[in-house]
């Protein structure tokens, strides 16, 4: 089953440094680019829009790897 997160939920994931805390700034259902990295999200497929609250960058993520803060 498919994780569902909102705009504004707090969540973190995992990175090479350890957990990192951020939130969801959207729902991507289309191709799109993070700083050149190109993120293949689609209807079928979307990953989400995440900010972390440490450095405010931007990454995308698939939604199992995003768990609720």
């Amino acid at each position: 089953m498919t994780k569902i997160f909102h705009k504004g939920d707090k969540v973190e994931w995992k990175t090479s440094q350890g957990k990192t805390e951020g939130k969801v700034v959207k729902k991507q259902t289309s191709p799109t680019k993070i700083k050149d990295h190109p993120v293949k999200a689609s209807k079928s497929d979307p990953q989400y829009i995440v900010e972390s609250a440490k450095t405010g960058n931007r990454a995308a993520h698939k939604p199992d790897a995003l768990h609720k803060a």
